[in-house]
Parts: structure tokens; C-alpha cells; sequence
């Protein structure tokens, strides 16, 4: 067995001129984004959205777009969606504007040559772009400025959070903030350095709750993401947590956040040292973060990107308070059916026993833990739950952790009419048969798992 050897730093890379490229990214997001409006399911007919433009690992002159409804598999939605008119799209950071439009600023050079500038571009749809123009960010003696980062501040300010260097120490970078003064999006002020987070240090991404400004950024001496907060967006920032504080290793950077629709905290980054890309989640406000996951689908291929987050209209309508029987997608003659209080999918027909349809029948009512999520409710009064991730029916003891293991945010499936149910307090994670039984699993992002995962609502058998 080979020992891999530890990666180098971007810094040693970029003197070395190795051939690795230097990433990092973050998110500057909506206003939505920063408190805690969006914490929850979309209501009936609606559905959550999750956008990313990265640029690929092996392609720095174009990005792809990608979605998701869940914030963990993310499905292609337009490759070479956007390629610059000349130089290099790198670490592109999204944003949808007050115009309706998306946006997009991103590192113009690749990590050789010098970068002056950060390049805009825009679009209706996010599948096709039209680039408006590169910006030379005004500092004296610039080197490079890189993964520009959107932030909109409660105020309704624009602002781009970029990582400068000057030419003094070309692999020395320090944050600065720069802030649209027009609408268009075109006149910025000077870039004004962020502080209390200090030079070596870049990537910075900001968030913000309530009047808090949290800062993560990545310690380029210490290869890990740090964490830091303030109470404006221009500091004085305290960084409170270093070295491997939340247990996501070293050799980490471009740490993007967003809050799912439970309320918690999710951050992405890159693993640029072993090439796959991560996700970790915070349920108390950022002091501790569940162990990082691979992210699927995108790990070696999708490079330092930001997320946007929307509702969006289309998403499934799950009838309340009524009584369903929940068909297989993939193995029709199969349905949800309660056998010794635990879900399993056995065949049911028309010729099957009164208590097999019964069995097979369940009320659909609002989440316990959210009303516009799910729960299901069997005949003798009962709720469906994940226990050791394996679906079961036990009474409702009043607890929080009852309410959320018994709530499902409904996703759209991959059939007409058909619905998904992802743990409301396990992002991710989907109620899918496996082996003809009913359990709560983590996506691997296949096809075969979201077949595996969607159901259709029908008439009840009872």
C-alpha cells in the first residue's frame, strides 16, 4: 500500500509551480439567507433550490451549473454554461440581484499569471450567460485578487469580499471588501480591508445572523478554515477558532454556507488535498459541525463554488389529512405496508387480506416538527419514524426528537405524480427500500437511489 504524502500549501505550490491550481471560494448570499426566514420546508407546490457554478478540475476556462433540492445531490443543469471572452473563470461565486438577474464574479487568471481584475457576468435563467465586463480592483500595487465572493448585507448592499495580494509578497492575501454604489452593479467603492482577520489569509467567507457577522476564512499557514465574528461586515473581527476546531482536517479552503430548510447550517469545502469536495452541518449556531461527507456527484470533478439558495414554484403537493397508500416507483406492484410496526414494501393487490390493505393505508397529516413537511400517521394512531435509520411505527412520546424523526420534507421523485421523503432532522438522508424494507438513507446522488427513494401517493387500499 502507497503512503500518500501530505499535500503542500497553495503557497508552496504556486512558488514551486506545481501543477495543482489554487482554489477557493465562499458565498456573499442573499438577505434571505442571513437569518433564519428561510429555516423552513417549502409549503405545498413549492420547492427548494440550490444552484452552484463551479469550474471543473479539469477545465478552468468554463463552468458548469448545477442543482438541487436538498443541498447534497447535485444534478447537472447546463455543461460549458458560461466561458469567458478571454482569460480564465475560476472560483465563481453566484447571486441573484433585486433585477430578477443572476450573477456571477469570479478569479480572471489562472494561478501563474498576475490578476488584477475579477470578471462579472449575468443571467436570466442561470443556463445562459452574458458577460459584462472585467473590474481592476483598485489597490496599489495589486498582485492578484482572487474568489471574489457576493455578500448582501441587510441593508440591501452589494458587496464583493476578494482575497488581494500585493506585489510586495505575491502569496501573502488579505480580505477586502468592495460595495456597489449603483444598482447595475458597475461603480464600486475602494476595497477596504477586513479587519481583525489579518493578512495570510484567504477565501474569507461571510454570513450573517441577526446583527452578527461570522466569518470563515482559511488560515494559508495553518491549511485550516478558521472561524470569526464581528459586528459589521468591515470588522473588527475576532477569530475565536483555529487549527482543527470543527474536525474537518487540514488542507481545506473555499468554505461556502447556507442554511437548510430545518434551520441547521450547512458548509461545503474543498478538500484540495485529497480532491473531494465536503459538506458538514451546525445545529448550535457554528460551535460544533457534524463529521464531513463526501459530497457525491461533484467529488474530483467540480472545483471551489458558492451556493444560491431559492423557493422556487413546481415543488410536490402531498394531500393532508387523507388517507394514501404509497406505490413504489420502480416495483409498482409494491407499497408502503406496516408489518410488526416496522415499513416494508411487500406486494399488495387487489386480492390481497383486509389487514394487508389496512396495514398498506396511512393518514397524511402536517409535520410534527414542521407543518409544511409530512408525517404519516397508521390506523391505530401511530407514527412513522426512523429509529437506527430503519422506518417504524411508535406512538408520539411529545419529545423534539420524536416531532423530527417522524417529519419528511417532500421532494419531487423521479416519476410523474411521485414524491421523495428526506429526514427532516438527517439532511439528505431519504426514506428508500432496499432489500424490501423501508429505511432512512444517506443519497449517493445515482439514479438508482432516487428511483430507489420516490414513491407515488394513490388511493388507499383501505
Amino acid at each position: 500500500m502507497t503512503t500518500r504524502p501530505p499535500a503542500p500549501s497553495r503557497r508552496t505550490l504556486l512558488r514551486a509551480l506545481a501543477a495543482l491550481p489554487a482554489t477557493a471560494l465562499a458565498l456573499g448570499e442573499l438577505p434571505g439567507l442571513l437569518g433564519t426566514a428561510d429555516a423552513a420546508a417549502p409549503a405545498s407546490g413549492y420547492a427548494t433550490r440550490y444552484t452552484i457554478v463551479p469550474f471543473l478540475n479539469s477545465d478552468d476556462g468554463t463552468v458548469n451549473v448545477y442543482q438541487s433540492d436538498d443541498a447534497t445531490d447535485f444534478r447537472l443543469l447546463q455543461s460549458s454554461a458560461y466561458t469567458p471572452p478571454a482569460n480564465r473563470i475560476r472560483d465563481a461565486s453566484i447571486f441573484k440581484h433585486t433585477d430578477g438577474y443572476y450573477y456571477v464574479t469570479y478569479t480572471t487568471h489562472t494561478w501563474e499569471d498576475e490578476s488584477t481584475t475579477i470578471g462579472f457576468a449575468r443571467s436570466a435563467d442561470r443556463v445562459g450567460w452574458t458577460f459584462l465586463y472585467d473590474y481592476t480592483v483598485p489597490l496599489t500595487n495589486l498582485s492578484r485578487a482572487w474568489a471574489p465572493e457576493w455578500f448582501v448585507d441587510g441593508d440591501g448592499s452589494v458587496n464583493v469580499i476578494v482575497s488581494c495580494s500585493t506585489t510586495d509578497d505575491e502569496w501573502i492575501f488579505t480580505p477586502y471588501v468592495l460595495t456597489a454604489t449603483d444598482s447595475a452593479l458597475t461603480a464600486w467603492t475602494s476595497p477596504t480591508a477586513l479587519s481583525g482577520i489579518g493578512p495570510n489569509h484567504i477565501d474569507t467567507y461571510i454570513v450573517r445572523t441577526g446583527s452578527t457577522y461570522h466569518a470563515f476564512t482559511k488560515n494559508e499557514t495553518a491549511k485550516y478554515i478558521e472561524y470569526g465574528t464581528a459586528d459589521s461586515l468591515k470588522g473588527p473581527y475576532t477569530i475565536s477558532r483555529t487549527g482543527d476546531w470543527a474536525g474537518w482536517g487540514s488542507y481545506r479552503e473555499g468554505p461556502s454556507v447556507i442554511q437548510l430548510d430545518n434551520g441547521g447550517w450547512r458548509i461545503f469545502f474543498d478538500g484540495y488535498g485529497d480532491g473531494t469536495y465536503y459538506y458538514s452541518d451546525s445545529y448550535d449556531t457554528f460551535a460544533t459541525w457534524s463529521a464531513p461527507t463526501a459530497l457525491p456527484t461533484l467529488s474530483g470533478t467540480a472545483r471551489h463554488f458558492t451556493v444560491i439558495k431559492e423557493t422556487v414554484s413546481g415543488g410536490p403537493s402531498p394531500t393532508r389529512n387523507a388517507t394514501r397508500s404509497l406505490q413504489s416507483v420502480n416495483y409498482p406492484a409494491r407499497y408502503w405496508e406496516e408489518v410488526s410496526a416496522l415499513l416494508n414494501l411487500p406486494v399488495v393487490t387487489s386480492s390481497s387480506a383486509g389487514t394487508d390493505k389496512q396495514a398498506a393505508t396511512f393518514t397524511v397529516v402536517a409535520g410534527l416538527a414542521d407543518a409544511n413537511a409530512c408525517s404519516f400517521r397508521d390506523a391505530s394512531g401511530n407514527y412513522l419514524r426512523h429509529y437506527d435509520f430503519r422506518g417504524r411505527f411508535d406512538p408520539n412520546d411529545g419529545t423534539t426528537t420524536f416531532a423530527q424523526d417522524a417529519t419528511f420534507i417532500a421532494r419531487t421523485g423521479t416519476a410523474d405524480g411521485s414524491v421523495r421523503f428526506e429526514s427532516y432532522n438527517y439532511p439528505g438522508h431519504y426514506l428508500r427500500h432496499y432489500n424490501y424494507q423501508l429505511r432512512v438513507d444517506i443519497s449517493n446522488g445515482t439514479d438508482l437511489f432516487r428511483q430507489d427513494s420516490s414513491f407515488v401517493p394513490v388511493t388507499s387500499w383501505a
